[in-house]
């Protein structure tokens, strides 16, 4: 891999002492860690059961480093398609700030720690489903779906679907249907949430090679999909409502946001005109951070007031 990736990424390498602390943080994708964090806190404080406080911030902070790890193996894997995409082309590794051979073993070293950590001072469950999550997105997602199929985001979304599974795990010991329904709505979200981007990123993949699917099937095809996708999630994400994991705010919030994230995938699909799609692709990708954000936090603050009332 390193000398794939060598003519993007060594280009006046040898005047750079090292990464800085920010380079390194970079490599971890805080960004999408920050989302993960959260969904992986929702999953603690629904859980049935007691867990300790200083237990529960040992699971958040292994969770968030796994995820980190997996952000640093992801780009020093792809930094060969980072270089060439201008959204990606100021990552550490392209502009030659960390090496790969640095990305990989940070990555590693956060890995094994984040697991150890999980698994030994909170439960096994736990430990092993983070496991199970960073061996996902790299190996599953990032080395064989990512370069081979318009599906890759598809298969591959399920790496992002298991922090709130990590969170009721390390509370319960265990999964249960509410884990899994927390698991399939962020499962069923991740589709329409990449493809939006896609559809006004899709030059960039093309030029990187990366399949994605309006790169493959054509941008009429993915807002199809889009839709499709959509429809599937709005009543998924209704769910927890029904199962008792929410309660009577958390439907009626559900069922707004989701007519909402409806409404703009409809008009997506009746876009005409290139500036129109992407205009209404990007309010679609901005919408949906807000809306499984909206999902979760409702989440968190009936079961917060229902502790405190309680």
């Amino acid at each position: 891999m390193t000398d794939t990736i060598a003519p993007y990424v060594r280009d006046g390498l040898t005047e750079v002492e090292g990464g800085s602390v920010g380079d390194f943080v970079a490599l971890m994708k805080p960004r999408v860690m920050s989302l993960v964090i959260f969904t992986a806190l929702v999953g603690i404080v629904v859980a049935p059961g007691p867990l300790h406080p200083a237990l529960a911030a040992i699971a958040l902070l292994a969770i968030a480093v796994g995820a980190g790890a997996s952000g640093a193996l992801n780009m020093w894997y792809d930094a060969d398609i980072d270089a060439r995409m201008q959204r990606t082309a100021s990552r550490p590794i392209p502009k030659g700030r960390v090496t790969p051979e640095e990305a990989f073993s940070f990555g590693m070293v956060l890995s094994v720690g984040s697991v150890l950590t999980l698994g030994v001072l909170v439960n096994w469950v736990a430990g092993a489903l983070l496991a199970l999550t960073i061996a996902f997105y790299v190996v599953v997602y990032t080395m064989w779906l990512k370069r081979r199929t318009p599906q890759n985001i598809v298969i591959g979304g399920a790496a992002g679907a298991f922090p709130p599974m990590i969170g009721w795990a390390a509370v319960t010991g265990g999964v249960s249907l509410e884990s899994i329904v927390m698991f399939a709505i962020i499962f069923m979200w991740t589709p329409p949430h990449f493809w939006a981007l896609a559809l006004f990123r899709s030059g960039d993949y093309a030029r990187a090679g990366v399949p994605m699917l309006p790169v493959v099937a054509g941008e009429r095809e993915t807002r199809r999909q889009i839709v499709i996708y959509s429809a599937l999630l709005v009543p998924l994400a209704v769910v927890p409502a029904v199962i008792g994991l929410g309660g009577i705010t958390y439907g009626i919030a559900s069922t707004v946001l989701g007519a909402m994230f409806l409404a703009l995938a409809l008009r997506l699909w009746r876009a005409e005109g290139e500036a129109e799609q992407i205009r209404v692709a990007k309010r679609l990708f901005a919408f949906s951070i807000l809306y499984l954000f909206g999902l979760f936090a409702v989440l968190l603050v009936e079961r917060v007031a229902a502790g405190l009332t309680g």
